[in-house]
């Protein structure tokens, strides 16, 4: 099964954080979900990932390409969704087209006008303007109008009401459909894994815990709940995190 992304032993440190040695893959045709608290390194996966980030050591491949020869090919072939907003605010959707279409050689103009109609988007209001759920559409409008391959995104239903979300995750249900398009993304909502995840990798604490596929998670690990003098040392080390108050709840 081939891997679109491949991550060796990657290592990133920051002034209070760290990134240590991570391995993981990504396999082609599937959703891979990235969980893990605040602060434990999933942003920070995905801007390695994306090269918005560059490692200390170790190495990292996309589509079997390196960054360092072939940035350009691999981002022609990615599409990128944030949960914030990236583009000027000032500029209007077709503006931001104007600017962006140029970038890639695969753009698609019937693409870019079916998703602008399915989600019904402004052409000519200022992006400014624009709700959450309708930034976050307009920038998936503008990750698939290129025939992206790899599409990233980062917290894509955070701060979205239920409704949005549960259009974005049947969106991106039915883009798995052919088989030959990849989706990685990083969520604190984990009742969106339930829906579309096929792999669910754990980081904590700046590291790799598992890459597992969704129904083997369901049977190997489990939230545990009891009252705090059940918990010694050694049943500690059983566990990937603890939370303790008057009981402790494992996750």
């Amino acid at each position: 099964m081939e891997n679109v992304i491949e991550l060796q032993h990657v290592h990133k440190s920051f002034d209070n954080f760290e990134l240590m040695d991570l391995s993981m893959t990504i396999k082609k045709g599937f959703v891979t979900g990235f969980i893990g608290g605040n602060g434990a390194g999933k942003s920070t996966t995905i801007k390695l990932i994306m090269n918005l980030l560059q490692p200390d050591s170790g190495s990292i491949s996309i589509f079997g390409l390196n960054y360092k020869e072939h940035e350009k090919a691999i981002k022609q072939r990615i599409g990128f969704v944030m949960d914030k907003n990236i583009f000027y605010e000032e500029l209007t959707l077709t503006g931001i087209k104007g600017i962006i279409k140029p970038a890639y050689i695969n753009w698609d103009d019937s693409i870019f006008d079916y998703y602008v109609k399915t989600f019904e988007l402004p052409l000519n209001k200022k992006i400014k303007s624009f709700s959450k759920g309708m930034m976050m559409m307009a920038s998936l409008t503008i990750a698939l109008s290129h025939h992206a391959e790899l599409i990233i995104m980062d917290e894509p239903t955070s701060g979205l009401d239920p409704s949005f979300r549960r259009e974005l995750l049947d969106i991106l249900h039915n883009l798995m459909q052919d088989g030959e398009k990849t989706i990685c993304f990083s969520t604190h909502i984990t009742t969106d894994l339930d829906r579309i995840a096929d792999y669910i990798t754990l980081i904590h604490n700046g590291q790799h815990i598992f890459t597992k596929e969704f129904n083997q998670i369901e049977e190997e690990y489990a939230i545990v709940k009891g009252g705090i003098e059940l918990l010694d040392r050694d049943t500690e080390q059983e566990f990937i995190s603890i939370r303790k108050s008057s009981l402790y709840m494992v996750t």
